[in-house]
């Protein structure tokens, strides 16, 4: 992904596998003459970097120390232009030519605690930008573990909320029912101080004013006062339902 993007503003950031092994920058002729004075052919990449042995990281381009609520002390440390060593292989299969070093920065962070009470393990990361500083290394990481938390709000909008339940015709309709559904999502939001916890027996009871927004949903029918009527159903009393047939097929459109 990072060489179709290559040129474009674009920045690639995933983790890594902490058993990974990529490769240091490629020597120039004058680094490798000194270091094989006996000559011979340069090499294409550079010494491996092992993320199971600490003896080949060598000292780190950057490093950071920041205090976080969550997960306590972090420690960040940062390595430039580390890269992969590419093989015909998957996805590079049909590539013609030589293949591409994508250099990047590599960067390892290493917390106190978790959330859930488990033992931390260190989090290897990856970014196709290069030449980045200790507070370029601190808004990388911060963002990648800020994703689960956009994840968590996308599976919330679409299992909960039913974002993609119903069969829309027309872009529209769907615009309209995105609002909708981002408009229940603050409500959710604005009432969770006076939600109950209406928990599942397998459930942990949550601290006041901490529940997540599914269990606020489950309660938010409750928080109505009961001496008022329900307007729904006053609504089902007041007309009488019929049904309504369309008078004209929905429109097909083309992929």
């Amino acid at each position: 992904m990072a060489h179709l993007l290559d040129g474009l503003p674009v920045e690639v950031l995933g983790r890594m596998r902490s058993d990974r092994v990529m490769r240091r920058p490629t020597p120039t002729l004058k680094e490798y003459a000194l270091a094989y004075p006996q000559g011979g052919r340069p090499p294409k990449h550079g010494k491996e970097f092992r993320f199971a042995k600490s003896d080949t990281w060598g000292e780190s381009d950057a490093a950071t120390t920041q205090v976080t609520d969550r997960y306590g002390i972090a420690h960040a440390m940062a390595w430039d232009r580390i890269h992969p060593r590419l093989i015909i292989r998957s996805a590079w299969i049909d590539h013609t030519g030589e293949l591409p070093i994508m250099e990047g920065t590599l960067i390892r962070l290493q917390v106190d605690r978790l959330p859930g009470g488990g033992g931390p393990l260190p989090l290897w990361l990856w970014s196709s930008a290069t030449g980045l500083n200790g507070e370029d290394i601190d808004v990388r990481w911060q963002a990648f573990l800020r994703r689960f938390d956009i994840e968590h709000l996308f599976r919330l909008m679409k299992q909960t909320l039913g974002w993609t339940r119903p069969k829309l015709r027309t872009p529209e309709a769907g615009e309209c029912w995105t609002w909708l559904i981002i408009a229940a999502h603050t409500q959710i939001r604005l009432l969770r101080g006076a939600a109950a916890d209406l928990r599942r027996p397998w459930e942990k009871p949550a601290e006041p004013g901490r529940l997540t927004p599914a269990r606020v949903r489950r309660g938010f029918r409750n928080l109505r006062p009961h001496h008022l009527p329900d307007p729904c159903t006053e609504t089902l009393n007041a007309r009488t339902r019929q049904a309504t047939w369309l008078e004209e097929p929905a429109v097909r459109h083309p992929l």
